[in-house]
This record gives structure tokens, C-alpha cells and sequence, in this order.
């Protein structure tokens, strides 16, 4: 199965609607599933057309290029097309279908860990300069700089899946440990130690980092 999908969210070209049907929040998405379990797989481009900014914005949280971002999307969809039978409705399917994504984006990152060839030391000299500041006094660093925002996402690249996964969804996204634990299948215990782990980790690595710049 192919969807067809682009980054600007156009709708996909074989979800053709008639001009009486809604696209909006007018038709739910149970209905919608009801519909293309019935047989009227068309009208799964509908929910591709409601869902897939989400998706994409997810996806980009974790993949640099558009096109494995893409890429990712089409898999998830066409996995929540596959297994469409298996939402149950006890939750929404947005949340169904973010969950296959985090799912997916976890995989990707793990993936990437493994043919990974970015240097950490390799750094700009705006870089070099906030992880010094950093280092001398921590709480004085400009958070916001420019130069800060760009290591973060270095620092992030080098940590486990896991650990990036649980910190993106904490501090960048800004989700709390139970919004968390729905999205990943993680117990909230699970996520706090995660975190807690996370951002040791996290750490050691700006510590590293610091100490080969200035070898």
C-alpha cells in the first residue's frame, strides 16, 4: 500500500471526497475507522489529512532529513492502516496512532545510534564559547543563545534512544511523566527513572565534551 503524503500536509491524492461528505471535526475519527473497517478504505485519507501535521512534527523532532522524515511518516501510516482492527477505541486514535509513532521514531533512533558518524568535538567556535561559560558557571550560561539551542541537539544525538526519547517528550515537548508513559508504553515509574537517568547522561556527556575540546 502507498499513501501518498507530502511535508506540506496536502491531502493525499486517492482520498477523493465527494462534495457533500465533511472533512472536519463534523465526522469523528471512530466514524472514519468504522467506515474503512467496513470496506471504504478511501476514506482512510481523511484521517491521513486530520493526523499527519502531527506526525510530521513528531517525526522532525528526531530525524535531521526531510526525506527519512517522510519516510517515517508513510511507515506509520500504512502500520496503523494494517492493524486499523486493533484500535479498540478505549482511547482516542490520535493517541493510538502517536503512539505507533513515538514507537517508530524510537526504532529510527536506535538505528541511527548504530551507523552514527557525527564528531562531538567538532564545534563551532559559538559552541565552543557557551560550553565554556557553561562549564565556569552553569546557572550564569545564556540558555536561549543561539549557540546553546545547537548543542543541546548535538548533546542529544549522542545519548541513548531512550534517553533522548524521554528527555524530548519532558523538556522539549514539555509533556508530563503520565502524558509520557501513554505515548511510549512506559509505567510512570519507568519514565521518572528514565529521566532521572537521562539527565545524568546528558551530563556526562557536556562534561566530556568540555574536557576533549580544551585537550
Amino acid at each position: 500500500m502507498n499513501i501518498a503524503i507530502h511535508p506540506t500536509f496536502c491531502e493525499p491524492s486517492w482520498a477523493v471526497q465527494s462534495e457533500t461528505e465533511p472533512t472536519g471535526d463534523a465526522v469523528s475519527d471512530a466514524e472514519i475507522v468504522r467506515a474503512v473497517r467496513g470496506g471504504d478504505t478511501e476514506r482512510f485519507g481523511v484521517l491521513v489529512a486530520r493526523h499527519q501535521g502531527r506526525l510530521f512534527g513528531l517525526a522532525r523532532r528526531y530525524l535531521r532529513r526531510e526525506d527519512e522524515v517522510a519516510d517515517l511518516v508513510q511507515d506509520v501510516l500504512v502500520k496503523a492502516f494494517s492493524r486499523l482492527e486493533s484500535w479498540r477505541g478505549e482511547a482516542p486514535f490520535e493517541h493510538w496512532l502517536m503512539r505507533l509513532a513515538t514507537r517508530a521514531c524510537l526504532d529510527a533512533l536506535r538505528s541511527q545510534r548504530r551507523k552514527r558518524e557525527d564528531n562531538l568535538t567538532d564545534l563551532s567556535a559559538e559552541e565552543s564559547e557557551w560550553l565554556d561559560r557553561h562549564a565556569s558557571s552553569p546557572d550564569g550560561a545564556d540558555h536561549r543563545a543561539a549557540a546553546a539551542r545547537s548543542l543541546v541537539h548535538r548533546v542529544f544525538e549522542h545519548l541513548s534512544p531512550s534517553h533522548r526519547m524521554v528527555l524530548t517528550l519532558l523538556e522539549l515537548e514539555e509533556r508530563s511523566v503520565k502524558e509520557i508513559s501513554a505515548v511510549t508504553g512506559w509505567s510512570q515509574t519507568l519514565v521518572k527513572v528514565r529521566a532521572f537517568r537521562a539527565r545524568a547522561e546528558m551530563k556526562r556527556v557536556l562534561s566530556r565534551l568540555h574536557t576533549d575540546t580544551y585537550l
